[in-house]
């Protein structure tokens, strides 16, 4: 069956590079940073939409609810990509954030032909993780029409969840489907039809914007500092140390010798030292607190 594309602004052809293979290789990379330049525009048009996906997204966090990225290719790798890094950054469990990709984990790595025109596949995937009523699903595609992902939002949609649509064509498919729909609209691409280039910038910039947002908003985040990294390597401790430095005044020493007392939990060690308090009163000071770090200062304080 033929598959009619043309419609799609990210098929089309760009008049800016159609000359692209006749260059020099300093005007070929000029002409691809040109495009570039339009991405972080095109992200700032939808920043309203964007903000909405951060509130159903922190407030599912907030209820005990996940938060599942599902696509194929590219764009499935972007969101493997966002959800492996929000347990070190955020001290998340690997379950709060989850990416789901067609065509599974070897797709990472090789592509799997076909595994993306699978509508069934797509919903079947979701379903196996046992969705609840406070789960966001982020569908990511650049096409705005991949069966595998309409597939899993349609599946969502039906279980009750709040649904989220990623893509980079105008009044595509997928958004008619969604509670919050996210057009990046970067136009055609330097190469006709590789959306790795362009639409997939688009996509990491409105993924690192949908976690960090709603990070900061659940309380994993004190001034700009990541005060709940996950100090598991021997750079991450060093950040930790410098994070306690920072917001203290306190030395090195005195910072490695307060976090080794928490185990390496930043927060506690903010909290015991700004409040002079001992480990149990910050931990607790923190717990009820929701993790926000301020709040939690001026409970252990109310607490002397």
């Amino acid at each position: 069956m033929e598959l009619d594309l043309t419609s799609l602004m990210t098929e089309q052809r760009n008049l800016q590079t159609s000359s692209i293979d006749t260059l020099g290789t300093l005007d070929i990379l000029t002409k691809i940073n040109q495009e570039d330049q339009v991405v972080s525009l095109a992200v700032k048009k939808v920043l309203p939409q964007i903000s909405m996906a951060v509130d159903f997204i922190s407030n599912a966090f907030e209820n005990g609810g996940r938060l599942f990225y599902i696509g194929a290719g590219t764009s499935g790798r972007l969101g493997v990509i966002d959800a492996a890094e929000c347990p070190p950054t955020f001290s998340t469990p690997p379950e709060q954030v989850q990416a789901i990709i067609a065509g599974g984990a070897v797709a990472m790595f090789d592509a799997v032909e076909g595994a993306e025109d699978d509508e069934w596949q797509g919903r079947a995937d979701l379903l196996t993780h046992q969705l609840t009523g406070q789960d966001v699903v982020v569908g990511i595609t650049a096409s705005g029409r991949t069966p595998y992902v309409i597939g899993a939002i349609e599946a969502a949609r039906e279980k009750g969840l709040k649904t989220v649509s990623l893509s980079c064509n105008p009044d595509s498919l997928i958004s008619k489907l969604v509670d919050q729909s996210i057009e990046v609209v970067v136009g055609p691409e330097i190469l006709t039809g590789s959306t790795r280039m362009k639409a997939a910038t688009a996509q990491k910039m409105v993924l690192n914007m949908l976690t960090t947002a709603s990070m900061i908003k659940i309380g994993k985040v004190y001034e700009n500092l990541m005060v709940d990294v996950n100090a598991t390597n021997l750079k991450l401790m060093e950040r930790a140390k410098h994070i306690v430095m920072n917001v203290t005044g306190i030395t090195y020493q005195d910072a490695q010798e307060l976090l080794e007392k928490t185990g390496y939990e930043v927060k506690t060690a903010i909290v015991m030292h700004k409040a002079d308090v001992p480990l149990v009163v910050a931990k607790e000071s923190i717990k009820k607190s929701n993790g926000f770090v301020k709040k939690a200062i001026e409970a252990a304080r109310r607490f002397k």
